[in-house]
């Protein structure tokens, strides 16, 4: 007797909704917890003071986003990801589940190199710009857009123009980001320097 056979009929729709659940919450926290990282990091550019508080907020926060948010959320979804493989085995004989696998792991790796980074910046030893952040804050979408076109289509994954329209898409989606984020800080450093020039000239003139 299969183990597949011991569940009681509505196993597969509790798995399902929970792994659903799980994987909702856990990209949430991933999205969430890169973007404070930038946000910490970029805190460095700011006077002492205003700098450790910032500092000791963000990390106060990236540690709750962490610990009681995304890694529940993950531990969910891949329990319940087992839970769906031991009522259908099946499926691990299957070319779109080992994709799937494969890109799980990654994700995994992911998870755990944000905790590295963020014990990083903590300690103030993170060499990565908020730049790169940014552009690692990017590679949650590419993993969530690839398993959700894998568990839609399977063995029938589209390699067309659509798939390669959207493949596109993202890539523009997270340049835009980079571009806005350049001209922000851009506009950021002219506004300063343009109050600083204002501010000598107004010296100039009262003394």
């Amino acid at each position: 007797m299969t183990l597949a056979l011991t569940w009681p009929p509505e196993a597969y729709l509790w798995f399902k909704t929970l792994h659903i659940v799980g994987v909702v919450v856990w990209f949430a926290g991933l999205f969430y917890l890169v973007r404070l990282f930038i946000y910490h990091r970029e805190a460095a550019e700011l006077e002492p003071p205003l700098r450790a508080a910032f500092e000791e907020q963000y990390a106060v926060m990236e540690r709750r986003l962490a610990n009681i948010i995304t890694t529940p959320g993950m531990v969910v979804a891949v329990a319940m990801a087992a839970g769906l493989l031991s009522v259908n085995p099946a499926w691990l004989q299957q070319g779109w589940m080992h994709a799937k696998l494969a890109v799980v792991l990654a994700l995994l790796a992911y998870h755990a190199f944000c905790y590295r980074l963020m014990g990083r910046l903590q300690d103030g030893r993170c060499l990565w710009s908020g730049r790169q952040l940014r552009a690692l804050n990017e590679l949650p979408t590419l993993f969530l857009v690839v398993v959700v076109m894998l568990v839609v289509f399977k063995d029938q994954f589209p390699t067309g123009a659509a798939t390669w329209f959207l493949v596109a898409l993202v890539v523009a989606m997270a340049a835009s980001i980079q571009f806005y984020a350049r001209w922000r800080r851009l506009r950021a450093e002219g506004l300063a320097a343009t109050a600083a020039a204002e501010g000598g000239e107004r010296d100039h003139a009262a003394g």
